[in-house]
């Protein structure tokens, strides 16, 4: 069983052959990729004449989460607006359309992270608009909370509470230790059961495989082949992934990461993934990877910066980080003992460096006695780099990981109050890393129903090949023509493909058997309606992905 694509402009990813006209399928694996169809080929399979369309490698999606969209269904829509006062009233009128007994809780996402650039927001600001039941307030830059007194009373957190990761996952508090209402980090998951159980409610967050298949199908309808889950909190995901997979509906390569804070927590949860592999790893399905936040983020002004941010007051502030070299370089040896790669949510040039520092400290341990170093690092965002440490990830091994809708002003100016002028200009530039010979793979980190929407890697490519968000443009009058910053950090059309192909296939792990139309690699294949390298750049989010196939069957779209 199979087929024959042909009149087709054909960009495989593969740097041996990097374009064709026509591709051969058999028994779900490429068996050609040429100019013509070959006469060895004629063997009764069906042809498709594509008139001139575009075929592609299946798309890989290197760092999202399946599992936090799919849980997002009840949060409520904030309208978009730095106006508190209207936010505020929102939430008012929303609670009081709302009673305690249909909605016990409130989940509203997202305010912008611009919002509160003057005054930190708090929970007696928040009370004043809902103080009947807990009610949570999600910044636009996901790694910020702010909640109302009640939900604080309801988790038990008081000013005795120690804060999990100290500087990264925890409760900002006034000078008298009380917390303020803010929160870094997810540290509310830490204390979230207690607030369910004294309010006797839970919201509709079971992964089952009904609530799952709207993700998958997005991506699979997108042309997306492959997924890596960044952060898997236990193993209900999958569990709804192995039904999904028995009924034949699951139509990605799917991995999973979970979550380890230091060396202390790092083997439990070595034990727990390779607990999770056993039980729960097929053909489709794996778990091969630990997770770490090196740092926060730089709207939040906690990235571990190399020089001191602009906002602190102390003005020698340098942001936090999670761990020092030592202990980073320690969790790597662990690491690779087990057989175990490591995935590091990074965006500050100190976290940046550290990463780096922390590799070679354990690459240079294991060659001293001749060890051989197999654990792969992969470095996600590096949204600020110094240009002394541009070159490391080649030299290392290290690969890079960059959210390629994030490329225009999807987060606005919140960075620069924190960076100041010089390095927000200087942010989310990885040409010069491709130039020194680093792999870089391109992801959507979508987080949440409200922005599953840009998970679509071709609206991705747009926005990294312009660096304009044609949703969030930065002001014109600022940033002629709404790009932002440094307009020369555009990336070019072979790494947009590359990013979300071969290089996120190399990621996962996958390469050989997926991520370009190389003779011998599963047939996983996208059909576009157009050019993406000829077309104009500022259209390549309107493209339409016309087939999907998956191990060479067509599980979208038509041919």
């Amino acid at each position: 069983m199979g087929m024959v694509l042909t009149n087709a402009v054909v960009y495989t990813a593969d740097p041996e052959l990097p374009t064709a006209d026509t591709v051969v399928i058999e028994d779900g694996l490429i068996t050609y990729v040429g100019i013509g169809e070959p006469t060895s080929g004629e063997k009764g399979l069906p042809v498709y004449d594509l008139g001139g369309r575009t075929v592609v490698p299946g798309f890989v999606d290197s760092h999202t989460h399946p599992s936090m969209v799919s849980k997002s269904s009840w949060h409520v829509r904030l309208p978009w607006t730095t106006d508190v006062d209207e936010i505020l009233s929102f939430i008012h009128d929303y609670a009081a359309a709302h009673p305690p007994q249909e909605v016990p809780f409130l989940y509203f996402e997202y305010y912008p992270s611009a919002t509160f650039d003057a005054a930190a927001p708090t929970k007696e600001l928040l009370d004043s608009a809902v103080s009947d039941r807990p009610c949570l307030c999600q910044d636009f830059s996901e790694h910020e909370h702010w909640v109302n007194s009640r939900m604080l009373e309801l988790m038990g957190i008081t000013r005795d509470t120690p804060d999990p990761v100290p500087g990264l996952e925890m409760f900002v508090r006034d000078d008298d230790g009380e917390p303020t209402g803010l929160l870094r980090e997810l540290v509310h998951l830490h204390f979230i059961d207690e607030l369910y159980e004294r309010i006797g409610w839970r919201p509709p967050e079971e992964l089952t495989p009904e609530s799952i298949a709207p993700f998958f199908r997005f991506m699979t309808e997108h042309g997306v082949t492959a997924v890596f889950e960044a952060l898997v909190e236990d193993d209900e995901i999958l569990c709804a992934l192995r039904e999904l997979d028995q009924r034949g509906e699951l139509h990605v390569y799917y991995q999973g990461a979970l979550r380890f804070r230091g060396i202390a927590d790092l083997p439990e949860t070595i034990r727990r993934l390779q607990d999770y592999h056993a039980r729960h790893s097929s053909r489709h399905v794996g778990m091969n990877t630990v997770k770490l936040f090196l740092d926060g983020t730089n709207e939040s002004g906690n990235s571990a910066v190399l020089a001191p941010t602009c906002s602190h007051a102390s003005g020698s502030h340098l942001g936090d980080i999670g761990m020092d070299v030592d202990e980073l370089a320690s969790c790597f040896l662990l690491c690779n003992t087990h057989g175990v790669d490591v995935h590091i949510h990074l965006v500050g040039d100190r976290a940046f460096r550290t990463a780096c520092d922390a590799v070679e400290a354990a690459q240079t341990t294991l060659a001293a006695d001749g060890s051989p170093w197999t654990t792969q690092v992969t470095l996600a965002h590096c949204e600020l780099v110094d240009p002394a440490d541009m070159h490391r990830p080649a030299e290392l091994g290290i690969m890079v990981n960059w959210t390629a809708h994030w490329s225009g002003g999807y987060f606005g100016e919140g960075a620069k109050k924190h960076l100041g002028e010089d390095r927000w200009n200087r942010m989310y530039r990885f040409n010069e890393m491709v130039q020194s010979g680093a792999v870089v793979a391109l992801s959507s980190d979508v987080v949440t129903a409200y922005e599953l929407h840009r998970g679509n890697p071709l609206f991705g490519m747009q926005v990294a090949a312009t660096r304009v968000d044609p949703e969030y443009p930065l002001d014109a009058a600022a940033y002629p023509g709404h790009v932002r910053p440094a307009a020369d950090a555009v990336l070019p059309r072979e790494l947009l493909l590359a990013g979300y192909t071969i290089n996120g296939a190399a990621q996962m792990r996958l390469a050989d058997e997926m991520g370009s139309l190389t003779v011998g690699k599963l047939a996983n294949v996208a059909v576009l309606n157009q050019d993406v390298f000829t077309m104009p750049a500022n259209s390549m989010g309107d493209v339409k992905v016309d087939a999907v196939l998956f191990e060479g069957r067509v599980v979208s779209g038509s041919l």
